[in-house]
């Protein structure tokens, strides 16, 4: 029974067994149902049909903490957002969000088994292509195992992010021939990059299934595995070919959506800003096929009004919405003092729904309303958001709902899918990279390089999209008070340029799972989360009072159980724990 969750991905990759049987008698070997027979496995199909249940695993097949999505591991431990909705539901975030993780808490090993699973897959297609059948040509080896090795590369950044160093285990060890022995004591980062580099060398520019990672979207990817281990120089080489020259696998020039809300939008799937994004569909009949890991995630109580009907979970916090307030010029506030009390967006906490209600009156980054549902701003093309009425518990999760990869009402029956206990699942597609994030990481390069100006001309790019996208309401005025604009000034200082570029990845890529992890690379973890749990802290003292970050959460604990699986002298347990 040694490292049984390891062996079993191996095991049953693809949800197929090989099976080796020896008798006398030949019309005796009848393969049992269920099964394929070798030849079938590495013929073309056979190996692409693998290839297939590599991608398929992305998602996390229905285990909510275990998507690229990581809204607990980056959007809710990054401060952004709390577990939101009644204390007692899902408890296992609990101690997630207040960093009093153990290596026995219960959701502790749900990206390892996922991560697990999709790297016995790629594994998979990769042994199969050593011994591949006739009708496999070299040039479908190439390009079959350049999306293997990209897959794999991704299972193990994810690993690398919130594990530190793992297993590593690669298509050349499997049950009986080692794998129980494998230990944690192997960097991760050069494996993660030779299979990157591998992928950036042999992916075609294209592909016939937009689905499917092109070369664009490995060197992007590399580029990130570079400026997580603060190689800046290589990482802008790659970020300006990226974002000079790159197209998507359907063959689109890279760019931006000019409307921020509209690349959340179903029927714009795979537009231009999509670097790479794991393929939704809803009406398949298998609702791990759409988004299985945000069906809770929806505002509460809601009915046939609005969308999902479910949980309220995932709830954007106060520090994050009032990062919005803008100065008259219409830039963020830097210095942090969004979280005083004369700059804080006004919020409806604990006041009821038939009760009077301000709206806030200040100065807004207009993709605030893009990202979170507050009351009395319009929720998509619902209706005005109403505040308590769609909350489940604010008193332990505050007012606020998430808003981004929520269905819209136009999308019922297309993009959304009810074949299950509740209607919030989506066919809209999870971006893990997209091109705003490409230009914010080229960005924070520059800065680390010395490119100031190239920084602010990124940062500019992105924000100028962002003052074309001021939500109106239908009588064609402004939901709210929205001013906004580019950085005007040349950028001469550095630590100011770096402070732009770290808020501006905060203010475009809030709640998308980011947020955890830029502040540990950043070496700024400490510092920003003792600012988060001195309002939030405060205002939601239930949740999260008393609770305090410390170095050692850096990383989430091996799983204890994988430890007692093959032993303490084979996987070491991480500082602290």
């Amino acid at each position: 029974m040694k490292n049984f969750k390891l062996k079993i991905g191996a095991l049953f990759a693809s949800g197929l067994m090989m099976v080796a049987v020896s008798c006398s008698d030949d019309f005796l070997d009848v393969p049992p149902t269920g099964l394929l027979a070798e030849a079938q496995l590495t013929s073309l199909a056979g190996i692409d049909a693998s290839l297939i249940a590599a991608y398929s695993q992305v998602n996390g097949r229905g285990n909510r903490l275990g998507s690229p999505s990581n809204w607990v591991w980056g959007s809710i431990r990054g401060g952004e957002a709390n577990k939101g909705t009644d204390p007692g539901d899902f408890t296992t975030i609990n101690p997630i969000q207040r960093f009093e993780t153990n290596s026995a808490s219960g959701d502790v090993g749900s990206k390892w088994n996922v991560a697990y699973e999709g790297i016995a897959r790629a594994n998979n297609v990769l042994r199969l292509l050593a011994n591949p059948g006739p009708d496999v040509t070299p040039s479908d080896v190439k390009r079959i195992s350049a999306q293997a090795r990209f897959l794999r590369a991704h299972y193990y950044f994810e690993l690398k992010r919130d594990y530190n160093d793992t297993p590593y285990v690669d298509e050349t060890v499997d049950y009986g021939t080692g794998l129980e022995d494998v230990k944690n004591d192997k960097n991760l980062w050069p494996l993660i990059e030779a299979d990157m580099k591998f992928a950036v060398d042999n992916l075609p520019a294209t592909q016939p299934q937009v689905g499917r990672v092109n070369s664009w979207a490995a060197k992007a990817y590399l580029a990130k595995i570079y400026l997580y281990q603060s190689k800046f120089a290589d990482a802008k080489t790659l970020f300006t070919d990226v974002i000079n020259n790159g197209v998507t696998s359907n063959n689109l020039k890279y760019g931006l959506v000019p409307y921020y809300d509209n690349m959340f939008r179903g029927a714009n799937d795979n537009h231009q800003e999509s670097v790479w994004a794991y393929q939704a569909a809803a009406g398949t009949g298998a609702v791990q096929n759409a988004n299985p890991e945000f069906d809770l995630n929806f505002p509460y109580n809601t009915g046939p009004a609005g969308p999902g009907n479910c949980c309220g979970f995932f709830q954007p916090s106060f520090t994050f919405v009032n990062a919005f307030r803008t100065t008259d010029a219409g830039l963020p506030l830097l210095d942090k003092s969004y979280n005083a009390p004369a700059n804080r967006v006004k919020n409806d906490m604990g006041i009821q729904t038939a009760q009077p209600f301000t709206p806030d009156a200040g100065n807004l980054d207009p993709r605030l309303d893009h990202t979170v549902g507050r009351r009395g701003i319009p929720y998509l093309d619902w209706q005005d958001f109403p505040g308590a009425a769609w909350i489940r518990n604010q008193p332990n999760g505050g007012p606020y709902s998430p808003k981004k990869y929520v269905y819209a009402r136009s999308e019922q029956g297309s993009f959304q899918d009810n074949s299950s206990w509740t209607p919030g699942y989506t066919g809209i597609n999870f971006m893990i990279i997209r091109f705003a994030d490409v230009l914010l990481m080229a960005a924070e390069a520059e800065v680390e390089t010395g490119g100031l100006e190239k920084a602010r001309e990124y940062v500019n790019r992105v924000r100028t999209r962002a003052m074309n996208s001021k939500l109106m309401r239908g009588d064609n005025t402004m939901a709210a008070k929205y001013v906004i604009n580019t950085y005007t000034a040349p950028w001469t200082d550095a630590t100011v340029a770096k402070a732009a570029v770290r808020m501006e990845r905060m203010l475009e890529l809030g709640m998308e799972g980011h947020r955890f992890y830029d502040l540990v690379r950043w070496k700024t973890v400490q510092a920003e989360l003792d600012f988060y749990f001195a309002l939030d802290g405060v205002q939601l003292a239930a949740a999260l009072g008393g609770a305090k970050y410390t170095d050692k959460h850096q990383f989430v604990p091996i799983p204890q159980d994988q430890i007692d699986l093959v032993g303490a002298d084979i996987l070491k347990q991480n500082p602290g724990f």
